[in-house]
């Protein structure tokens, strides 16, 4: 069966990632998360001083651009991690410090220029999901199935506050809810590839779904994808 490409985007915290993988295990297709990439890369300012919650020192970061080599590497179980200059990050880009500057950095041209670049590289050969931000609208705007995952706010920051419990993190519910709100404001008003549904894509709101029920819902959609192409 000819392979397709899934485009998976929406609000933070809506399982995107998760579902994605799920759906790309099924398939036996590959998986990209371009929200590692973008984390990677606020790291890498963070470690650098150039990015606070509230400003980018874009000048700088844009000067450093070419020192910033990412990496998907397969562990020993099969998942994909990230990697920055020959660094596993994938536990480092996960706290709230990083998810706490994200954003910002992700609001600057040259970065996403970077990025896009090579996530549209990934998926030359079809047979790809990947769960972003503006996976439909920019990176593969011709994809043969859009998705835009949603749900309220408190449900997101209730499933975040949660996954960072689980791991330890010493974290406020308060302080979860703040930053999903304040990412949804910036993701949504940047001036660079802001968060948009496509006009093509199919939106899913998760607020009341079980991940199965999620994973049902959009394998059926992908198999009537299937079926068309």
């Amino acid at each position: 069966m000819k392979k397709i490409t899934i485009a998976i985007d929406g609000h933070s915290s809506t399982g995107k990632s998760t579902l994605a993988k799920k759906i790309a295990k099924h398939l036996n297709y590959i998986y990209v998360d371009t929200g590692a990439m973008y984390r990677a890369v606020t790291l890498f300012a963070m470690e650098h001083n150039l990015v606070t919650p509230t400003e980018v020192n874009a000048t700088g970061l844009i000067a450093l651009l070419d020192q910033v080599e990412l990496q998907f590497i397969t562990n020993d179980v099969g998942l994909a991690e990230m990697y920055l200059n020959n660094v596993n990050v994938e536990k480092a880009i996960r706290n709230m410090d990083v998810s706490n500057c994200v954003s910002q950095v992700a609001t600057v041209s040259q970065v996403r220029a970077k990025l896009v670049e090579q996530q549209q590289k990934m998926g030359l050969e079809k047979g790809i999901v990947m769960d972003g931000r503006d996976i439909g609208t920019v990176v593969f705007p011709f994809a043969e199935l859009k998705l835009f995952m949603t749900a309220s706010a408190e449900t997101r920051a209730k499933r975040r506050y949660n996954e960072l419990l689980e791991r330890g993190d010493d974290i406020t519910y308060e302080a979860v809810y703040k930053n999903v709100v304040e990412r949804d404001e910036i993701d949504s008003t940047r001036a660079e590839s802001p968060l948009l549904q496509a006009e093509d894509a199919i939106a899913v709101d998760n607020s009341n779904m079980t991940r199965e029920e999620q994973f049902n819902v959009v394998l059926d959609l992908v198999n009537q994808t299937l079926k068309a192409n």
